[in-house]
């Protein structure tokens, strides 16, 4: 239950978001697409709603999937610089101190509280979330929920995961799982398969070798691999919201 460097590592996508900046109950929030009955809400991952490869990443589902997609602040309008990140620079930001005013604790209530304003409106709902975001996505799906906030989940090398996530999901469940990627335990990947197959859950996991944690938001174009692991995870996240948001 970690985040560390490896989390930030990558660059920037080319490409302008197409959306518009508006709010989703409280929170300053990216949306794209017009769909006026289904919705994707995409929980970001550490460098937060305004990166521009979330936002583009945003607009890939819209467009493909067929969905209204919301990208909200988790972070109270505070953001880790993206150019000392995204040219590893570690020591000119505080990681830490910026994660103490982010926990899981701290950031869940209005995680809930902006998917329960999108099932207020839209017939129904998936989650999509990486890194930061992968936990939450998993929280939105739990059995406590009734009726269930959202779906469907996608999530994408996740960090801050406990095995008790995912002994609580109650929505249909797709992992996207680089091979390399300490925060995505060996231990957390076994369970993984374990426990949804005890729950007889619809599950997608897809494993993707030799690329590393962040691939699917940051991933470097110049390593062998990781571009085909971005447009193979962007198609696989597509095609699980297309099967469980647009069934009859």
């Amino acid at each position: 239950m970690s985040v560390s460097s490896c989390c930030l590592t990558g660059f920037e996508w080319d490409g302008t978001p197409s959306g518009r900046v508006d709010k989703l109950g409280q929170n300053d929030t990216y949306i794209t697409g017009n769909n006026p009955d289904v919705a994707v809400m995409l929980v970001h991952d550490l460098l937060g709603w305004a990166f521009p490869n979330s936002r583009l990443l945003a607009d890939h589902y819209a467009r493909e999937a067929n969905v209204t997609v919301y990208v909200p602040d988790f972070f109270g309008g505070e953001a880790l610089p993206f150019e000392p990140i995204l040219n590893e620079r570690w020591h000119e930001f505080d990681l830490k101190g910026f994660m103490a005013k982010n926990t899981r604790d701290i950031r869940e209530p209005e995680i809930f509280q902006c998917a329960k304003a999108l099932r207020a409106k839209y017939k129904k709902i998936g989650a999509v979330g990486f890194c930061y975001g992968g936990w939450a996505v998993l929280r939105l799906g739990a059995k406590e929920h009734q009726p269930p906030l959202v779906d469907c989940v996608s999530m994408g090398h996740p960090s801050l995961l406990v095995k008790k996530d995912l002994d609580e999901i109650a929505v249909p469940v797709q992992i996207l799982a680089p091979e390399i990627d300490p925060a995505f335990t060996p231990e957390l990947k076994t369970h993984s398969f374990e426990t949804l197959q005890k729950q007889g859950l619809p599950f997608d996991y897809q494993h993707f070798p030799g690329v590393v944690h962040a691939c699917f938001i940051r991933g470097d174009p110049g390593k062998p691999g990781e571009r085909e692991a971005m447009a193979r995870g962007k198609n696989a996240a597509v095609g699980w919201l297309k099967q469980y948001l647009h069934a009859d």
